[in-house]
């Protein structure tokens, strides 16, 4: 445990973290709407994948790093269209579809430990999902977005659903939409991961074997090395948040 502890933080970790994330970003911003199954603005990604993938690969607490930093790359490459509230939902979905999957997996390394990983966290993110929605993430987007009014987010709905109206809203978006919408991300995502995840941990493995030294540091140097680390991974998240920020603001500014 110790070993491994030393390691977390490899030179190749970092280094296949940064891949994962750029990855993840470039297709966290290439999404697309199913109009004909669900409201547009349930829009569909194929960044499940890398995010699972590198979960599985590095670790739970990495596949984490690697949802914040898809959404951060995201946020400055082209902003947010839903003032954070939709970019704020998608760290919380997938964080709650990795971690459960990346925890399992990583104490039952076989096959059948990554696809009961998967069958549970699409079962807790399809609840999360729900939950947040309902509690959290309507409201807010109903009352920052549209100040108060519903008959945005209705319109919306209604060519999908006719008789959707307030009253109803949360019965046709939870369960026919947030729902299924949710099960499909997850499904795809663990459908394509299943059929790539051994090529691609085989080749980690190997490049990993090549650069983890193979002396022992000093604990005074690996700590010190450690922390650097993290200071840096600090740093660029803090550099990120600051860019996505300044450039809503930018666009706020330059739009009003």
């Amino acid at each position: 445990m110790a070993t491994a502890g030393k390691h977390y933080f490899s030179s190749t970790r970092i280094a296949v973290l940064a891949l994962f994330s750029a990855l993840a970003g470039v297709l966290y911003i290439f999404n697309f709407a199913l109009p004909f199954a669900f409201p547009s603005f349930l829009e569909f990604k194929f960044s499940d994948v890398p995010v699972l993938i590198g979960t599985f690969a590095l670790g739970p607490l990495s596949g984490c790093i690697i949802v914040v930093m898809m959404v951060l790359i995201k946020l400055v490459c082209v902003s947010t269209s839903t003032m954070f509230v939709g970019d704020v939902a998608d760290i919380i979905i997938t964080i709650a579809f990795c971690l459960p999957a990346g925890l399992i997996y990583k104490k039952n390394r076989t096959f059948k430990g990554a696809l009961a990983g998967m069958i549970v966290g699409s079962l807790v993110s399809i609840a999360v999902a729900i939950v947040a929605n309902r509690v959290l993430l309507v409201p807010f987007y109903v009352e920052w977005m549209f100040g108060g009014s519903w008959d945005p987010i209705l319109g919306m709905m209604t060519p999908l659903f006719p008789s959707c109206t307030v009253e109803n809203f949360y019965t046709f978006y939870l369960w026919v939409s947030v729902l299924p919408f949710n099960a499909l991300r997850c499904l795809v995502a663990s459908l394509i991961t299943i059929f790539v995840y051994k090529h691609i941990s085989r080749a980690i493995n190997r490049v990993n074997a090549r650069l983890i030294p193979k002396g022992q540091m000093s604990a005074r140097a690996n700590g010190l090395k450690t922390a650097m680390i993290v200071v840096g991974i600090a740093i660029v998240v803090l550099l990120f948040v600051f860019f996505a920020v300044l450039r809503y603001m930018l666009e706020a500014f330059l739009g009003a």
